[in-house]
Formats: C-alpha cells, structure tokens, sequence
C-alpha cells in the first residue's frame, strides 16, 4: 500500500481537517504548505500520476513525519527527561516496515490498549489473536517479529473508520 494512500485513509478515518494535517506534519519537523498537503492527498492512478504536476509522493520518512507529529497533536509534546536527547527527527530504518510502524505509532497517539486493536481490527473484518498482533507490535529482529501485510493494515483502517466515523 503505497504511503500516500495510507495518509488519505487515515484522515478519513479520523476525519483529520486539511489545516489539521498541516500542522501534524509540522509537529514531525516537515514543512508543507496546505496546498502540498492536497497534493499528498490526491488519489491518482498510475498513468495520471505520470501526465500530472497535481500530485506529491509521501516518502517513508514524510510519513513517519507525520506519524511522530500525529503523536505529538493528540498527547502534547513530550516532556524530556534529564539526560535524554529531544531529538524527533525520524528513526526508521529500512528494517521496520512502514505497515508495522503506522500500528505502533497509530496505538502509541490513539492511546489504544491491546483489546482496543484487537476490536478495531474486528470492526475492518479480521480476526486475530492477541499473540499475532504482539508479533506485529515487536521490534525488528525480535524472534516472534512478523511483517504486517498491505491487507492487515487496510483492514486496521477501515476498523478505524467504523471506529470513529460511525461508518458500517
């Protein structure tokens, strides 16, 4: 799933306003201006993406960006303990997978416990058990680390739409 699709879902879902995303992306330390912000979030297939200059790709990092900025609109910025580096700029390295992280930082801002996921889940139409999604919540390298699919993911956001749009 490609990460513009998933930031279009996810606003949606959480019914996020375009001045809203603006400032999320600000949060993560990523400058965009409302009308690039409309153009990450313009659904085009492959062929018009190519003829058009009305569309911007969103990078691994932009969306983590996001992802990190989300966290801090929704819980306020963390308070820095001594010691300790207030640095927010993006950490993902190629081994966590982008599916995995938008779970983790998406439960992290949404303040979900494991229950919650689980009936979010169930709300988008899969069922899984509390050990599988602990192996997509675990950190790469981990023994029990599993990959979480395009399809896992899609099924999360949509259970997030049920969720918080009260969409059936």
């Amino acid at each position: 799933m490609e990460n513009n699709d998933i930031l279009i879902r996810l606003r949606y879902a959480l019914d996020i306003k375009d001045v809203d995303m603006v400032e999320i992306f600000k949060l993560g330390g990523v400058q965009l201006t409302k009308e690039q912000v409309k153009k990450i979030l313009t659904k085009l297939t492959e062929e018009e993406i190519e003829e058009t200059e009305d569309y911007l790709k969103c990078n691994d990092r932009m969306l983590e960006s996001f992802l990190n900025g989300f966290i801090t609109f929704k819980r306020g910025p963390q308070q820095s303990k001594p010691g300790q580096s207030t640095n927010t700029v993006p950490t993902n390295n190629a081994k966590d997978h982008v599916n995995n992280m938008l779970l983790k930082k998406l439960k992290v801002a949404l303040q979900l416990k494991t229950e919650d996921m689980l009936d979010i889940l169930d709300d988008g139409g899969i069922a899984v058990s509390k050990g599988e999604l602990g192996a997509i919540l675990r950190k790469p390298g981990h023994r029990n680390y599993k990959e979480c699919g395009d399809n896992f993911a899609r099924k999360f956001l949509k259970g997030l739409t049920v969720r918080y749009r009260d969409v059936d």
